[in-house]
């Protein structure tokens, strides 16, 4: 590769995983650990430094040795600054150097594939070898969002039509639409067709399509198309283990994967103290219940969320949320990763760390990082 190449949003350098998906354990981690980054806001903090977190976020997963930094798309969540996944992207790309970097996910429905197979190509130039396109078929937020979004009032449609509209990205990220097809004129720029033109040099790498779910349709799809599948356990623990059983059932080995691949969304969050980490997800399970009963908002601080008075009602969900969400001390979310990764078999772990602040958000990955003994 040339040396006009190799920038400052990361140039040639990629991870050391041949195929651009599976991952490498570090230190005594069972498997690789990921992020997942909701770019929250916290009550008394802004946007800007949301995003100000995100690239510190990424820039601590990399030196650490966590494998991927995924941000995930969100809409009309004050306490979510995700909306615009490739532009987080963009600008993360541009202060990291090796780490891959990704979607968890776009929503396809919400958009036009030759929209995304052009955002992404243009990620893929920014950061070659680097880029994973992670996509659901959920709106990312509520009906009349969706409907904003898509200028649609038929939502089920866009879900429904994922498998093709997923075949339309494919083709436009390949270039290969077949000759007399109505797009077999159409390229997603950049991309393969300015490697057919006169002169044209175009990069070997394109970002690896990755399904992922929270139930058994994309897990099924994912396993019948041998694509890498994530699977939202953070939110849908229930439905971990038959849509894992489903994807690997489903699984036909393809030019991608030879085998199945799957990571799982976890949340965890570890502190100094048992106390303290309790402190911490408690933001996130008030703000949970917020968003459940329509009052989405800013994550509360520790201090709102202990005077808060939970109801009977509340106070089951959030019994309920906590029971998935690994927490305590170093030691305690070391068992209760390695717990989950052995009850479930899962290719790797990708951790969401949700706190009111960004110290408490960073320091948790770098304890995570210190327990498993990666280097940094």
């Amino acid at each position: 590769m040339s040396g006009e190449d190799d920038n400052r949003t990361g140039g040639p350098t990629q991870h050391d995983d041949g195929d651009g998906i599976r991952g490498t354990a570090r230190g005594s981690a069972p498997v690789p650990l990921s992020v997942l980054d909701l770019v929250t806001v916290g009550a008394g903090h802004t946007a800007a430094g949301a995003v100000r977190t995100a690239v510190d976020l990424a820039r601590t997963a990399e030196r650490r040795g966590f494998h991927r930094y995924w941000v995930a798309e969100h809409h009309s969540m004050p306490g979510v600054a995700s909306s615009s996944p490739a532009v987080l992207l963009a600008h993360v790309a541009a202060h990291t150097q090796r780490i891959r970097l990704g979607s968890g996910g776009v929503m396809l429905p919400n958009h036009a594939p030759l929209v995304i197979a052009e955002q992404f190509g243009t990620l893929e130039a920014m950061a070659p070898g680097r880029i994973d396109l992670g996509l659901g078929r959920a709106p990312g937020t509520d009906g009349a969002t969706a409907a904003a979004l898509r200028r649609t009032e038929r939502l089920n449609e866009g879900a429904d039509d994922f498998p093709q509209q997923l075949a339309e990205l494919t083709r436009f990220l390949d270039d290969t639409f077949p000759d007399g097809h109505p797009y077999a004129r159409i390229h997603a720029v950049p991309g393969p067709v300015q490697a057919t033109s006169p002169g044209g040099v175009q990069s070997p790498h394109r970002p690896p399509l990755w399904l992922l779910g929270s139930s058994g349709f994309s897990a099924r799809l994912a396993g019948s198309l041998g694509l890498p599948f994530a699977f939202a356990h953070h939110f849908s623990a229930a439905n971990t283990l038959p849509a894992l059983d489903l994807y690997r059932a489903s699984f036909r080995p393809s030019e991608v994967l030879a085998e199945p691949y799957a990571l799982i969304g976890v949340s965890a969050l570890a502190a100094e103290d048992e106390r303290e980490a309790r402190r911490q997800v408690m933001t996130g399970a008030l703000a949970m219940v917020r968003l459940r009963t329509g009052r989405a908002g800013l994550v509360p601080s520790p201090e709102e969320a202990e005077a808060y008075p939970f109801n009977e009602l509340e106070r089951g969900f959030v019994d309920s949320w906590l029971s998935n969400v690994v927490h305590g001390t170093p030691d305690a979310v070391r068992q209760g990763l390695d717990d989950l990764a052995k009850r479930t078999g899962a290719d790797e772990l990708m951790i969401t760390s949700n706190a009111h602040g960004p110290a408490a958000r960073v320091r948790s990955y770098e304890l995570i990082a210190d327990v498993y003994g990666f280097a940094g």
